[in-house]
């Protein structure tokens, strides 16, 4: 296994950040932020024009066909733009458990990105508990209860359901904005009352979050990567005493030992996309998820004062970390997993 990047995938990669620098800098985003941060223009261009909304979708229905690896690529460069579309929501977690039902008729409108979709989910479940945050019922074609914390479900145009084993589109459920602490990702609560739903196939809810984090660490590699960059250099041009801020030894030290965990982060998430087991999702998790959060408060306290505005992009990328880290499992749900796999004993 390599853990280094293809020509194709290097290629993707300059796409979609060029994109992204023209269309999406960190001050478009905290703009978009303030009011509704979804940009559809961005979404239409990105899935059309560059592709990525069929990524993981099979070529018989309309798709690429590419890997993990060409996602995780996409994915690390939203993550260094806190870039508020709907790739990982629509072209990941629902895709995947699409494919996994079979229903080649929606993905085959989901490759093109003119239709989105959401799998009702909570963000707060992981594969080790996927039924957190949900309590729905299926009788009769209907679907009646509730599930919380949904990425992704304010902006889709089909809602997918996973429930008892099965996966189900469904018509008529109700939304209601929550309070997200990642401004750039919203979330709801959804709401079944005797919704019309109609069944997929069979779905592994817990492959499809364990698939989700293990192409999530990308996302969150991005984020730790930017704001590395972003910290350096500000200290190269950040003076004090005369002299760059960088130039003082314990500044060097604590960027040299963050730059090391950001590397390690980087071989982790591509470890991830590219090898589909429990052990590298759960690796990757543990480890992305804390580093992801300790780049953003690095930069935060580095930065000095303006790091604490809220003009400075800053706030987005330690809030995008944060909510990220307990996303499809904490680091402890990951670590304790892992001691499982690998067969370490628990305390008595």
């Amino acid at each position: 296994m390599s853990l280094l990047y293809s020509e194709v995938e290097e290629e993707l990669r300059a796409a979609v950040r060029d994109l992204l620098a023209d269309r999406c800098p960190p001050s478009a985003v905290l703009k978009r932020a303030e009011s509704r941060p979804y940009d559809p223009d961005l979404w239409k261009t990105l899935a059309g024009e560059i592709g990525v909304a069929g990524l993981l979708i099979p070529e018989r229905h309309g798709g690429a066909g590419a890997s993990a690896s060409e996602a995780a690529v996409v994915l690390e460069e939203l993550g260094r733009g806190v870039a508020p579309v709907p790739f990982f929501t629509s072209s990941v977690l629902a895709t995947y458990a699409l494919v996994q039902a079979g229903a080649g008729e929606l993905l085959e409108r989901l490759a093109d990105g003119r239709s989105t979709a959401a799998l009702a989910v909570s963000f707060a479940a992981s594969p080790y508990r996927p039924d957190r945050g949900a309590s729905v019922r299926v009788a009769d074609g209907r679907l009646t209860g509730t599930v919380t914390g949904v990425a992704g479900a304010d902006v889709a145009d089909m809602l997918l359901v996973p429930v008892e084993g099965g996966l189900y589109q469904v018509e008529g459920a109700e939304l209601r904005a929550e309070t997200s602490f990642d401004l750039t990702r919203p979330v709801s609560t959804v709401t079944f009352d005797g919704a019309a739903a109609t069944r997929l196939g069979d779905v592994d809810v817990a492959g499809v979050l364990r698939f989700g984090a293990r192409l999530l660490a990308s996302e969150q590699y991005g984020v730790a990567q930017w704001c590395l960059d972003t910290t350096l250099a500000y200290v190269k041009e950040r003076h004090q005493f005369a002299r760059p801020v960088g130039s003082f030894q314990s500044i060097k030290h604590r960027l040299a030992d963050l730059w090391l965990d950001v590397v390690r982060a980087r071989a982790a998430a591509r470890n991830a996309a590219a090898e589909d087991s429990p052990v590298a999702a759960a690796v990757a998790q543990a480890w992305n998820a804390s580093v992801a959060v300790r780049a953003a408060e690095e930069a935060l306290q580095l930065h000095g004062g303006i790091g604490m505005t809220w003009e400075h992009p800053l706030h987005l990328y330690l809030k995008r970390a944060k909510s990220a880290e307990v996303a499809l499992g904490t680091p402890g749900d990951h670590r304790e997993a892992l001691a499982s796999l690998a067969g370490v004993p628990g305390p008595e």
